[in-house]
C-alpha cells in the first residue's frame, strides 16, 4: 500500500471515529442531559477509549460546540451556512417569492436537526458560563444569516415596496427560529409539511407584495 493510500485510510478512519463520537454525544446529551453525561459515557456509546475523545475534542465543552456546529451544518465540512449550495441557490432566485420557497426548505432542514439539541444547549449554557462563552458573539450568527437573506430579498421583484432590510431580517429571524419551530412541531404536533406551508404563507404575507397565497 502506498503512503498516500495509507494516509487516506487513516484520515477516513479518523473522520468515522469523530462522527461516531458526535452521534453518541448527541444521543446521550438529548436523552440524559449535558450535565448528567460524562465523557466516559460518550466513549462507551461510541466504542472508543475516553482518551480518544480528549485527543480529538479536548473536553466536553468543545465536544458540545463541535456537535452544535455540525448539527447546524448537516455535515462536518468546514463550509459556513452562507456558503452552502442551498443558501446560495435560494438567494440567486429571480423574485422574492421564488427565493422564499427553497430558503424555507433549507432553513427547515436546519431547524429539524437543531431542535433536539436546542434545549440541551440552553440548559448547558445556563449552568456553565464557559459553555455560554463558546458562542459569545456581538451579533448572533443566526441573525447574520437571516440578514444576508433579507438583503437579497428586498432587492428582488415582488418584495414589498416599503420593506427595509432590517424589518425583513427581523421577520425571518423570528419566524424561522428554533423556538417557534419547536412550539408548532414538538408542542402542537405539526408535520414538517404543515409547518413549511404555514411559515411560507406567513412570510409571503409579511415580505412580498403579492401577500400570502400558496
Amino acid at each position: 500500500m502506498s503512503d498516500v493510500k495509507r494516509a487516506n485510510k487513516r484520515a477516513q478512519k479518523a473522520k468515522e471515529t469523530r462522527r461516531r463520537i458526535l452521534a453518541a454525544a448527541l444521543e446521550l446529551f438529548v436523552q440524559d442531559g449535558y450535565g448528567a453525561t460524562n465523557l466516559q459515557d460518550v466513549a462507551d456509546k461510541a466504542g472508543v477509549a475516553v482518551q480518544t475523545i480528549y485527543f480529538v475534542f479536548g473536553n466536553k465543552r468543545t465536544l458540545l460546540k463541535e456537535l452544535v456546529d455540525v448539527t447546524i451544518a448537516g455535515d462536518d465540512e468546514p463550509v459556513a451556512t452562507m456558503d452552502r449550495p442551498w443558501y446560495v441557490a435560494a438567494l440567486a432566485a429571480e423574485t422574492a417569492e421564488d427565493m422564499l420557497r427553497p430558503y424555507i426548505e433549507g432553513a427547515t432542514s436546519i431547524l429539524e436537526r437543531v431542535a433536539p439539541i436546542g434545549r440541551v444547549l440552553e440548559a448547558a449554557a445556563a449552568s456553565d458560563p464557559e459553555v455560554a462563552a463558546l458562542w459569545s458573539h456581538e451579533v448572533d450568527p443566526r441573525y447574520v444569516v437571516q440578514q444576508g437573506a433579507a438583503k437579497a430579498l428586498v432587492g428582488k421583484p415582488g418584495a414589498r415596496a416599503e420593506l427595509s432590510v432590517e424589518e425583513a431580517a427581523d421577520v425571518l429571524y423570528g419566524l424561522l427560529s428554533p423556538e417557534l419551530y419547536l412550539l408548532f412541531v414538538r408542542e402542537r404536533g405539526w408535520t414538517r409539511e404543515r409547518w413549511e406551508r404555514w411559515v411560507g404563507e406567513t412570510l409571503r404575507a409579511q415580505l412580498c407584495s403579492t401577500g400570502g397565497g400558496s
